[in-house]
């Protein structure tokens, strides 16, 4: 971890490479953030990218891509670190101090794809848990988290193909995404159960599902619409 000395060393170089980066805007694995005031929304964004894809977040840019660094990034720092004490399994964070004029640095962490997934954290006692969707960290249902746990094992996944499967396929031949509740309703399935079969048809590569804080949409693998997240 580097650590930012009293007066900045500026490097044009890393100015213009961090210009670059904050110019793609923010998106399924680029996040911006003016200040740690929320380091919690912080953590949240952080989990996100652990459970998802990986991502990097800078503090001291803004939602409009202007780099107004920070006066006390040791502050912010500590702040953030603090924070990430309540997320478990104990997240992996790359941390930087870039500076982008003599008085003042962004922060920069890189967040790796996680091989522990899922990560969550603890709010009042309660475990919450995040992934990315586009420029997006939303909290994840249970079958969203179910899926990236077993997203981990190299096992082979096995489910049998019956008539509740077709009746799938025959919705998604004229619907492009479906939702647990309408699955269960067309196929009379119990929710759990329709859960089940769901989320063994996204590991087995027949289905994607798309997280949604209204409910996840499922869609059909071989019909890949963009922004489609994928475990």
């Amino acid at each position: 971890m580097s650590r930012p000395q009293e007066t900045a060393t500026f490097h044009p170089q890393a100015l213009q490479q961090l210009k670059k980066l904050v110019e793609q805007g923010e998106g399924l694995t680029l996040e911006f953030k003016r200040k740690a005031a929320h380091p919690e929304k912080i953590v949240r964004e952080m989990i996100a990218f652990a459970n998802t894809r990986g991502g990097i977040l800078l503090v001291g840019v803004s939602d409009d891509r202007t780099i107004a660094g920070l006066k006390f990034p040791e502050g912010e720092s500590h702040v953030i670190h603090d924070a990430l004490k309540k997320c478990k399994p104990k997240l992996e964070v790359e941390e930087r101090f870039i500076p982008v004029s003599t008085t003042s640095y962004v922060l920069y962490y890189h967040i790796p794809e996680s091989k522990r997934k899922p990560h969550y954290v603890l709010v009042d006692e309660r475990k919450e848990s995040y992934v990315r969707v586009a420029d997006q960290s939303i909290k994840a249902s249970k079958e969203v988290l179910e899926i990236a746990r077993r997203s981990n094992n190299k096992k082979g996944v096995h489910f049998y193909f019956g008539e509740h499967e077709r009746t799938l396929m025959q919705y998604l031949d004229v619907h492009s995404t479906i939702t647990i509740s309408k699955f269960s309703e067309i196929t009379k399935l119990q929710r759990f159960y329709a859960s089940k079969k769901l989320v063994l048809l996204v590991l087995g590569g027949v289905l994607i599902i798309t997280p949604h804080e209204r409910g996840d949409l499922y869609s059909l693998a071989y019909k890949q619409p963009a922004q489609k997240v994928k475990y």
